[in-house]
């Protein structure tokens, strides 16, 4: 079978790949079809794969995709296959942990190029259309690969099945169970803390990332350890980050990593899982330090949200582009002359809290951020600043702008609404609850045969969904369970447990599977137990396994997340890297906390302390005086008095004496 010889992905449901439906190559999305047609044609495949926001993608695009001479090359020889990271995180992790074996460095662009089969036997990341930066041209590649095809075939499949069947035993391979010991957590979290940069926070060294996972570890160390450096560490990289130019300082929001150590420049591209994981992390930050740095960053990072990320029905989109008009960052950057226009009088005061900055190699214009001190005084300041802010946001807004992806994508969407949920219940605003619950509402309803779609763009959707996908609203589900005490989201928590049991689980059921078992077009069914920026799909799902265990005081449940857990752990030790997803989530199994609340809830007491003290480890579950229904279980089946206030502390099936006071009720909360 072979598809018609023109390009085929004007009707996906990926802004990425419409991005790529008016090029002269003749793409096709991965699809069983695809795979065929390489088969029948019986020539290889150049996969490229990439994302909406990622700049050197388009370079790579406007320098050869859109060449009329660099396409006819590729028509010619190959079956052209055009994959979004984001719609097929399951395709991106093969390709790439192939990639990776070759021992080439990762990132996208990923180039590819598998035999009709779907087996990879060469690849690379951004090749430019004429040889530079040490790399040979787009051509040459091109029809080196052609020819190692037509004269050493027999040897490029030998390496192609090796390289397949190394990559399969890495990504989908089983290991003996390893019993999960508290140890793990402090030894991954005192190496993390090696690599911390004590001026600048973050790793040492450049790019910079804010690591959510690996700042997790060391949060977590702090919480269940009382090891006070490993929060200030989260704390000083957090405070950096915020000053930085990764941080939009007039709109709010962080982009998805610097390019130096600095946090100066950033590759201006938002995500929208970067932006949920600083709303979680700030929150948890303004708790411990009270410093109101992290709330007036959370109250930004959400007016950006919902400002510039919602789209139609209440859900969040992916992300926005790093380019606008041709040029990266020019949405975002300031001239000295441009600002003082703007402003007037009042770009004094503007200047006394913000620097522009161009550091060598950058093009652009000045970055805006601040210097640690101005940081300092912009919090004292904060008042003052914000119409200044908002004359430079609506003289901005004037801007082209840069592109939104606007798909919605089920487990992105799951971290921010968890994420708003949280910060909502923790900073008393319930408008940020009822942002999560619509958003949440909105993917839920998407649903057919009760299964998640994966992604979402206007009416299109993209079914199955994966394991993070479950994973990921299982726990915004409890986090909204916890935000409005509205138990019908514990349920909807257990029916996305049913669905991942009944689609991803194993034979053995000792884990999952990140794709479906009816999905027909995945060489390799991978577990997803690498973390990336965000948590891996394994470390997801324990996670949710654990907190629903929690609320329902399920035993089974909480059984059968022990069990995942320390198979996980047994695959995690055998990673050289990305494992610290799973070993937070094991660190969660091994000691769950549950704060059960009795309380007026017309006029509680209890109740907003423990909202104003978050805690990653803990599920809180708040019921009325005098309520009969849904009254929650202790460990051991007991059932608390619900007479009168009172607050129940329990690690695993062992709980501290009741709490009757509001002031005590914080002293144990805030106990390290």
């Amino acid at each position: 079978m072979t598809l018609p010889p023109q390009n085929l992905l004007a009707e996906e449901a990926s802004p990425y790949l419409q991005q790529h439906s008016g090029n002269p190559v003749h793409w096709r999305a991965w699809s069983p079809a695809s795979l065929e047609e390489a088969k029948a044609l019986d020539r290889p495949i150049l996969l490229s794969v990439g994302y909406a926001a990622c700049h050197w993608c388009h370079v790579m695009a406007h320098e050869s995709f859109e060449n009329d001479d660099v396409a006819a090359v590729m028509n010619r020889l190959f079956v052209n296959i055009k994959v979004d990271r984001e719609e097929r995180p399951d395709i991106d992790q093969i390709y790439m942990a192939a990639l990776s074996s070759m021992g080439e460095q990762g990132g996208w662009p990923l180039t590819m190029f598998l035999t009709p089969d779907g087996k990879p036997f060469w690849g690379g990341t951004y090749f430019p259309r004429e040889p530079r930066y040490g790399r040979p041209g787009f051509i040459q590649v091109m029809q080196a690969v052609d020819k190692a095809w037509r004269e050493k075939r027999a040897s490029l499949n030998q390496s192609a099945d090796g390289l397949t069947t190394h990559v399969e035993a890495r990504l989908a391979g089983s290991h003996a169970k390893t019993a999960l010991d508290r140890d793990t957590l402090e030894n991954l979290a005192r190496g993390i803390d090696g690599m911390i940069d004590r001026d600048l926070g973050g790793l040492r060294g450049a790019p910079k990332f804010p690591n959510a996972p690996f700042m997790l570890t060391l949060w977590l160390s702090w919480l269940r350890d009382g090891n006070a450096a490993h929060r200030d560490d989260v704390l000083l990289s957090l405070e950096q980050m915020l000053s930085g130019g990764i941080y939009d300082h007039i709109g709010g929001g962080l982009s998805r990593y610097s390019t130096d150590a600095e946090w100066l420049v950033p590759h201006f591209e938002k995500m929208l899982y970067d932006n949920a994981q600083s709303i979680r992390f700030c929150n948890w930050a303004y708790a411990a330090s009270g410093n109101e740095l992290f709330l007036i960053r959370i109250e930004d990072t959400v007016d950006w949200l919902l400002r510039e990320m919602r789209v139609d029905g209440g859900a969040f989109a992916a992300s926005l582009d790093a380019d606008s008009d041709g040029e990266e960052g020019l949405f975002y950057t300031w001239s000295r002359e441009e600002i003082e226009a703007a402003l007037g009088d009042d770009s004094a005061l503007f200047f006394k809290h913000f620097t522009l900055s161009s550091p060598h190699g950058w093009e652009g214009k000045p970055v805006v951020h601040q210097t640690r001190s101005q940081q300092s005084r912009s919090v004292v300041d904060h008042k003052e600043l914000i119409p200044l802010k908002a004359k430079l946001l609506a003289i901005r807004e004037k801007r082209v702008r840069p592109g939104l992806d606007a798909k919605t994508l089920t487990d992105w969407n799951g971290l921010m609404i968890a994420a708003l949920a949280e910060a909502g219940r923790s900073l008393a605003r319930p408008d940020w609850i009822e942002a999560a619950a619509k958003a949440f509402a909105n993917i839920s309803a998407a649903s057919r045969d009760n299964r998640l779609p994966h992604s979402m763009l206007g009416a299109r959707k993209l079914f199955p969904a994966l394991s993070s996908d479950y994973a990921a609203m299982s726990n915004a589900a409890i986090a909204l369970f916890e935000a409005t005490g509205d138990w019908s989201y514990v349920d909807q928590a257990r029916q996305f447990i049913e669905q991942l049991d009944l689609w991803h689980a194993d034979t053995e059921k000792t884990g999952y599977y990140l794709t479906a078992s009816d999905s027909t077009d995945v060489p390799i069914r991978i577990r997803g137990d690498v973390d990336e920026a965000i948590p891996s799909a394994t470390g997801q799902i324990i996670e949710a396994l654990v907190r629903l265990a929690s609320v329902t005081g399920d035993l089974d449940l909480q059984e059968r997340a022990w069990k995942i857990a320390e198979h996980a752990a047994g695959r995690a030790a055998q990673q050289a890297y990305g494992q610290a997803g799973i070993v937070n989530a094991c660190a969660l199994a091994i000691e769950p906390l549950k704060l059960v609340l009795i309380d007026d809830l017309t006029d509680p007491q209890l109740v907003p302390v423990a909202n104003r003290n978050p805690d990653p480890r803990r599920v809180d579950v708040s019921i009325s005086i005098g309520s009969a229904a849904n009254r929650p279980l202790l460990p051991g089946g007991i059932l608390p008095p619900a007479d009168r206030p009172g607050a129940w502390l329990c690690t695993g099936q062992v709980c501290l004496p009741v709490v009757t006071d509001a002031e005590e009720l914080q002293r144990l909360l805030r106990r390290r």
